[in-house]
């Protein structure tokens, strides 16, 4: 739903937070942070739908976009695409500086490459630690743990006092790939003194801690070492420390590991660009793995949310080229399922049921943990952070309202804001509060353009998808404006056929006859005395109220 601007809101006289995306949804992550009439934007990302041929979703950054000339950077805290997605089809109308350490930036850069923005963007590329300063504002990025490298969190400097912006993290004593978490940096942070810390929602239901990697990496070695045929692990592409898990388990049951899937070789370029990954050892293509036996293969896939075009699914539906699993094949889901996705992921179980091939998920073996805090580790953030102000994003809204809860009775923080998309959140200098509502929204990506998702284009195919569309086009004399013709099409009301082609035809004589007898009237009213007549006849017949489209000729 989008929320329109009420006032002049600027950050002039406050320190504002400002969430446009991220803040009543997983996913699809837009901040902004205000102060002395300048803005810095943190994340913007995209979630993924299937909603009237639309599957790209971005917040809509109208609000900025209208005060873009005061945009002094985009900071982006990690490389997932809820939270880099929607660079390259927001940019354009943003057109700021973008921040961002090694790994992020060789991500960010493919997608401007695709997009064919490279080259009109200037990129700022900052070593892991690092500290840039635009405008009033000084951000240090502070080395967190995740499910891909380098994930960050912000601490953004102010006159009116710090902010610790936490990006998505997870406490991991052994990450497997990259820097362990920078506690120390932690507490620091919290001795200087914290006005506000916005801070991942997304565990918080969740009792003690997220689990580490390692722990991921033993238990997939031993499981595809009981495999006894070709073995297939399904992972997000971007959690390079599973695929670096992935190819150990391999070479620990003295198989050769085949990457399949877009994403996960963009994910492997970039790991290797910037020596997360060094040679893959005993990696082979899809066309040497099919001459190989069934037990010295390991495919490590995309797909594992159900995705139409990833492929895992083509791989279940056996249109995969040179891959084919058989009766006695294992796949293990090395994930969990993201809420929206459980009807795809079951089409995909089933096909590969069919198949006969065996499901291994999280419930043989420790097999995925999460990227998220879960309660225990919040405490252990707050309780080295110590902010004044407790700000939850990152979630849906019971996720966020949890997070204020647990903040305030169980860590002890006394002032908590639990903002929505299109808070207008005024940390400092005075008491916390929001104080209006901006506009807020999402576009979705339709073919070449972003569309509004609460636009006419989306609301006319959700009413063509559920009840069809019939058209009526009205010839008439032009010179004595007499009806002299009337023919009826329509799709999605009655079945094609000898039943459509009567259906239509009685239609149209009703219309006809209709026209004929009325007396004369404006073109604008003559058109909804048909709509009507179209709909009640409809309403009769069949139960329903298609989207109707008249067309008058003459």
């Amino acid at each position: 739903m989008s929320v329109e601007v009420k006032g002049d809101l600027n950050p002039e006289e406050g320190l504002v937070f400002v969430p446009l995306g991220g803040a009543g949804e997983i996913g699809m992550n837009l901040n902004l942070y205000g102060y002395n009439d300048q803005w810095i934007m943190v994340d913007l990302g995209v979630t993924f739908k299937d909603e009237c041929g639309v599957q790209v979703v971005a917040p809509d950054p109208k609000f900025i976009e209208e005060n873009k000339d005061n945009l002094l950077a985009l900071i982006l805290t990690h490389a997932h695409e809820d939270h880099v997605g929607a660079v390259p089809y927001l940019w354009s109308r943003l057109r700021c500086p973008i921040y961002a350490t090694p790994f992020t930036m060789e991500i960010v850069k493919n997608k401007l490459t695709e997009a064919g923005l490279m080259g009109q963007v200037e990129l700022h590329t900052v070593p892991l630690g690092g500290k840039i300063e635009v405008g009033d504002f000084k951000v240090e990025y502070v080395h967190l743990a995740h499910s891909i490298p380098e994930p960050n969190g912000l601490l953004i400097e102010t006159p009116l006092g710090r902010i610790f912006h936490t990006g998505d993290w997870k406490i991991d004593p052994h990450p497997v790939v990259g820097r362990e978490m920078d506690i120390p940096a932690l507490k620091k942070i919290g001795d200087m003194g914290v006005l506000a810390m916005v801070c991942d929602s997304t565990n918080v239901f969740e009792e003690g801690n997220a689990g580490s990697e390692q722990d991921v990496r033993n238990a997939l070695i031993e499981l595809v070492k009981k495999q006894k045929n070709r073995v297939v692990i399904t992972c997000f592409a971007s959690n390079v420390a599973r695929l670096d898990s992935c190819v150990a388990a391999a070479k620990e049951s003295g198989r050769f590991v085949v990457f399949v899937g877009r994403s996960m070789e963009t994910m492997i370029e970039a790991a290797t660009v910037t020596k997360y990954f060094t040679k893959i050892p005993h990696r082979i293509s899809i066309d040497k793995a099919s001459e190989l036996p069934r037990d010295q293969v390991l495919y490590v896939c995309t797909g594992s949310q159900g995705e139409t075009k990833a492929a895992l699914k083509r791989i279940a539906s056996n249109s995969y080229p040179n891959i084919r699993l058989d009766k006695g094949d294992s796949v293990i889901f090395s994930s969990r399922k993201i809420p929206g996705n459980e009807t795809k992921i079951t089409e995909v179980k089933n096909d590969l049921v069919r198949n006969g091939v065996a499901i291994l998920n999280h419930k043989e073996s420790l097999i995925h943990v999460s990227g998220h805090p879960c309660r225990d580790d919040l405490r252990m953030m707050y309780d080295w952070i110590r902010p004044q102000i407790s700000v939850p994003v990152h979630g849906e809204y019971q996720h966020l309202m949890e997070h204020a809860r647990f903040a305030k009775e169980e860590c002890g923080i006394a002032k908590v804001i639990t903002p929505q998309n299109g808070s207008f959140v005024v940390l400092g200098p005075n008491e916390p509060q929001i104080v209006e509502r901006v506009h807020s929204g999402y576009l979705g990506y339709d073919g070449h353009d972003m569309i509004d998702m609460d636009g006419s284009i989306i609301r006319d195919r959700h009413k063509l998808s559920v009840s069809g569309v019939v058209l009526a086009s009205l010839n008439w004399d032009p010179k004595t404006k007499v009806i002299l013709d009337v023919q009826v099409s329509s799709r999605g009301v009655v079945e094609v056929g000898q039943d459509a082609a009567s259906f239509e035809q009685i239609l149209a004589e009703k219309i006809y006859d209709s026209l004929k007898k009325g007396t004369q009237s404006s073109p604008h009213k003559m058109e909804e005395e048909v709509r009507l007549l179209i709909r009640r006849h409809i309403s009769r017949l069949r139960g329903i109220k298609p989207l109707v489209i008249i067309h008058n000729h003459d």
